[in-house]
């Protein structure tokens, strides 16, 4: 294993030094937080296809497949079409706002009544978003180095802190581009060949597993449904994908990048199905669907190699949980400190060195991130709470705060309280687990939107003006004038 530890450790080596050098180009609150918003297609790509593809995408991904075949890639694939759906319909318009946060856009199109439930809603997703991942660090340094479970969790989750603390969104999104490599590279250039030739290639693995295993439609309906609303749904309104969508450098960037990055998610879903398949046929009696990956890496990848697609497996985890963390930093300073202590927005705002302010909110919430990883043990149950808080209370206003003018400051808040607490009791009569508390949670949050944005005052066309100058590019956060630089060149 000498080998393979030389390539993990001069991989964590590596992201430490970008979180460094990210450090001396995050000069500013736009600089640290969104990349100065101008980032160019290639590696805006690359960041926004590394903050969805994280562990539950590999390691999840590929036990998905290990247990019910082809159909397994659904968790995925609907994860690329809420990336390809928010790329082509709504990430030109959100660039354009030039706001930090979920919550300051729809302050900007409600009148500033929606931000703070709206933030504490956000936070608690990108909290337990940020949890899951540091968690799954135990299960691939288990693998590594042999270690316990808290001693992983607290060095995974301090490399992460340390250089997404140092540097910001330009650290992350340098440290993203080297794991989006490494991901492809170790996971569809290495590992899903290597595991079908391994299996005896396609017809033996059709021949040793049930037809079922085949079926694109074999995990279920329901299921599928499900993922759609948790996931697709989720990938259109989470901040940490919006905190991508702010660095793009252009309308053309965020749009056709975007394709791109979800395009990858597909093809990236396809592969975990394939290579959990492909470990179904090696190892038919696995204790858990989610051992499959760790086992075919160990068992069956020569030195070197495994070093390699173990450190992309660590580069999803990585990806995710720092897109977290800064997330989740952002909207505790932004949405919820800064209006609890009454601050507000400056006028001038980009003119203001915050950097530091920014800094030690996300060396906080890491912190935080690293003890509750430690203390909590079913991530599941807590990330399904999450999710459908986000979805049941935030979808709705949202997106009708982009589509429907008639919605009004009354109404998102309605439907935010009457979503939120839906989910949160349907949650409690039917378990975490169920289905039905985000389905129901969602129609009741409409319900309540419409009915009283229909029963109260619209939204002053004054307010509206405004908005529909931001969104056409021709506004700028806290009344300064801020416009986008020349996106950075894409790498030849």
């Amino acid at each position: 294993m000498a080998v393979d530890y030389i390539v993990i450790v001069v991989y964590l080596a590596g992201m430490l030094a970008m979180g460094w050098w990210g450090m001396r180009r995050a000069k500013s609150k736009s600089e640290f937080l969104v990349a100065g918003r101008r980032l160019g297609p290639a590696m805006y790509s690359g960041t926004m296809a590394a903050i969805v593809l994280g562990g539950a995408s590999t390691i999840g991904g590929v036990g998905l497949g290990y247990q019910y075949g082809l159909s397994g890639a659904w968790m995925v694939v609907t994860i690329g079409l809420g990336i390809l759906a928010l790329s082509v319909f709504f990430s030109a318009r959100i660039a354009r706002l030039k706001v930090y946060t979920v919550s300051e856009m729809l302050d900007l199109r409600y009148g500033g009544r929606a931000g703070v439930i709206s933030g504490v809603v956000m936070w608690a997703y990108t909290l337990m978003l940020a949890v899951t991942s540091t968690i799954a660090y135990a299960t691939i340094f288990d693998v590594l180095f042999d270690v316990n479970r808290t001693l992983a969790i607290i060095l995974g989750g301090t490399i992460v802190v340390a250089y997404s603390t140092l540097g910001g969104m330009w650290s992350i999104t340098l440290t993203d581009m080297v794991q989006f490599v490494v991901k492809t590279i170790g996971v569809l250039l290495l590992l899903l060949p290597i595991a079908v030739v391994k299996a005896g290639g396609f017809g033996a693995m059709k021949d040793a597993l049930p037809t079922s295993y085949f079926d694109p439609l074999g995990i279920g309906g329901e299921t599928i449904f499900t993922y759609v609303l948790i996931y697709t749904f989720g990938m259109l309104i989470g901040q940490d994908i919006w905190q991508r969508v702010f660095t793009a450098g252009s309308d053309r960037t965020a749009r056709w990048g975007g394709t791109v990055a979800g395009t990858y998610c597909l093809v990236y879903a396809v592969a975990g199905a394939v290579i959990g398949t492909a470990a179904r046929v090696l190892y038919p009696k696995l204790g858990s669907p989610d051992d499959a990956f760790a086992t075919i890496v160990k068992d069956e990848l020569p030195v070197g190699v495994r070093g390699l697609v173990l450190a992309a497996a660590l580069a999803a985890v990585m990806s995710t949980s720092s897109g977290a963390l800064i997330a989740c930093a952002t909207v505790a300073n932004n949405d919820i400190w800064s209006r609890l202590r009454g601050a507000g927005r400056q006028k001038g705002d980009e003119a203001h060195d915050e950097v530091k302010g920014n800094r030690v909110f996300i060396l906080a919430m890491g912190v935080a991130v690293i003890a509750i990883s430690i203390a909590l043990n079913d991530v599941v149950e807590a990330l399904t709470v999450a999710y459908n808080l986000l979805v049941g209370g935030l979808l709705v206003p949202i997106l009708g705060g982009l589509l429907w003018k008639r919605g009004t400051a009354a109404g998102a808040l309605a439907a935010v309280a009457a979503g939120g607490v839906a989910v949160v009791g349907l949650m409690a009569g039917y378990g975490i687990l169920a289905n039905e508390p985000v389905y129901y949670g969602l129609l009741i949050s409409l319900v309540a939107y419409v009915a009283v944005s229909l029963a109260t005052r619209p939204t002053d066309e004054a307010h509206l003006a405004v908005w529909r100058e931001r969104l056409a590019g021709r506004g700028a956060a806290g009344g300064a004038a801020e416009t986008a630089p020349e996106p950075v060149p894409a790498p030849q």
